[in-house]
């Protein structure tokens, strides 16, 4: 019994380092980039379809170099010459380099088939077939393509979206401009509640970009009367479909920007628009040697804009008239409560005109270029500003107000 007792345990310690021993041959013979087991794989350049239109991304299930599962999703304009986009995201069946499939569009609604050949060159991947969308099909052939992993794919994901729906302050996000991510199928019925609003639009927000309709959300940024911002941002927060509300940026620059006292500024509970608009015309005027000619206020915006006109000095004799308007946006310093106002003045704009009254030139403006404006343009109006209403001035080195 010993003897047999010692030969199973040399048997089982036999087959114990077999067991190790192929292990070991296995891993060393296994390419060293090779992943043993199932991973994911992106492909998000693949070019040439629709033109070089199409967004395209292809997910693969690789289980080591063989390809499992599929699924492509592609953005695309819906028609030609539009912002407006559409979307499919087909999964496909994988039959050795064939991966083939069909859907139908997000929007539209289209029938969709797929039918791809895929090809390793290399370290690259070749992709040839054909996309048919309703009765248009498209040809696609694109070479050397890289593939990413699930973590690059995601770091490579963009995320701008920055709505603050407390901001402590409005150092970081503007008073006036507004933001409400909403859900995709929400977003018409919210905009069409925005009619007869006092509240701007953002035009280019309306238009669904391939993001939103990936996340399956849309971002919509409005311009609003900062006094009635608050309150906006409140009620949009309870509409159906609503994520998230609240400030983001906007027209402020905290360069061009000042601090005071609310303290006799306000008419009651209300900013005194009259006496602000009045002092503030005064000292641009004085600063950029101009004479007042209009201001006026947007009851939707919130916006201040004041124009003046002063004497051209190009061929002083000819007697032609600089226009300079100067937008503003004054505001409570932070949502809430508070005993502080900021002021944000734009920079000055500049336009040349003959007001002589009886034949007049025609003249044209040069293009608007990067480059510096003429320093008696502006002369210290900020400065100007800040000395008028005992403001303080921002320091972008501390990011605070000294």
């Amino acid at each position: 019994m010993r003897a047999l007792h010692f030969s199973l345990l040399g048997l089982a310690a036999t087959a114990s380092l077999a067991t190790v021993n192929l292990a070991a041959a296995q891993m060393k013979a296994a390419p060293k980039n090779q992943v043993v087991g199932t991973e994911t794989r992106y492909f998000t350049s693949i070019d040439g379809l629709m033109d070089g239109n199409a967004d395209v991304i292809l997910k693969e299930t690789r289980q080591g170099k063989t390809v499992t599962a599929a699924t492509l999703d592609v953005c695309y304009p819906a028609e030609k010459s539009t912002d407006r986009k559409d979307r499919f995201v087909a999964n496909l069946t994988v039959n050795g380099g064939t991966l083939s499939g069909a859907t139908q569009t997000q929007i539209d609604k289209l029938p969709v088939t797929v039918k791809v050949n895929r090809r390793p060159t290399g370290d690259t991947f070749e992709f040839k077939g054909q996309v048919t969308i309703g009765q248009t099909t498209t040809s696609l052939t694109s070479a050397d393509n890289t593939d990413q992993s699930e973590r690059e794919f995601q770091e490579n994901q963009s995320n701008d979206e920055s709505i603050a729906a407390a901001p402590k302050d409005f150092s970081e996000v503007s008073p006036e401009s507004i933001a409400v991510k909403i859900k995709l199928e929400a977003a018409l019925d919210f905009v069409r509640s925005l009619r007869g609003q006092s509240v701007e639009v953002s035009l280019s927000s309306l238009s669904v970009s391939c993001e939103a309709l990936r996340a399956g959300e849309q971002v919509i940024n409005l311009t609003i009367d900062p006094e009635r911002a608050a309150d906006f941002v409140a009620k949009a927060k309870t509409y159906p479909g609503v994520v998230n509300a609240g400030w983001t940026a906007g027209a402020i620059d905290m360069e061009r920007t000042v601090r005071f006292d609310a303290a006799g500024w306000r008419s009651g509970d209300k900013i005194d628009r009259n006496k602000l608009a009045s002092s503030l015309s005064a000292t641009l005027a004085k600063t950029m040697s101009a004479k007042s000619s209009a201001t006026s206020w947007d009851d939707e915006t919130g916006k201040l804009k004041l124009s003046f006109k002063r004497p051209s000095q190009v061929m002083p004799a000819l007697e032609l008239t600089e226009n300079v308007e100067v937008n503003a946006v004054v505001s409570p310093d932070k949502p809430g409560a508070t005993d502080k106002m900021i002021l944000w003045i734009s920079t000055p704009s500049v336009t040349t005109t003959d007001e002589a009254s009886s034949a007049k030139l025609a003249l044209a403006e040069a293009p608007a270029t990067d480059e510096e404006s003429d320093p008696r343009d502006d002369n210290g109006a900020v400065a100007a500003v800040a000395a008028e209403f005992k403001a303080q001035r921002w320091d972008a080195e501390k990011t605070g107000w000294k």
